[in-house]
């Protein structure tokens, strides 16, 4: 038996640490706040800066402004929807979403 890989003399069971449902519910609604404001940031600041919506064709800077910032919210929108699939996924969700979202959120209420 020593011939075979260390995970197939584990056994399925050994392999996947359970995730705790409260640990799982809390790093998923941190997760789910910062990419939230995260994206709120992003099409604040993809804006134009002195015309509207329509006019922003008009200046090339604001063009590339908003196309890098459609971009961008692209991106943070597909990473909304991947989810942690393990316990240390979820556990570096927790830690980074309880500093992150404070500091996105006071972001938010300075470019308002």
């Amino acid at each position: 038996m020593s011939w075979m890989p260390i995970e197939w003399q584990r056994g399925a069971s050994s392999s996947q640490p359970t995730i705790e449902p409260g640990l799982r519910i809390v790093a998923t609604v941190l997760r789910i706040a910062f990419i939230t404001l995260l994206l709120i940031v992003t099409i604040h600041v993809s804006m134009p800066q002195s015309e509207t919506i329509w006019t922003a064709y008009d200046t090339p800077s604001d063009l590339i402004r908003m196309a890098l910032g459609l971009a961008v919210c692209a991106w943070i929108a597909v990473q909304l929807f991947a989810a942690p699939k393990d316990a240390d996924g979820h556990r570096t969700w927790l830690y980074l979403g309880l500093l992150a979202v404070p500091f996105v959120s006071i972001c938010i209420i300075a470019i308002w």
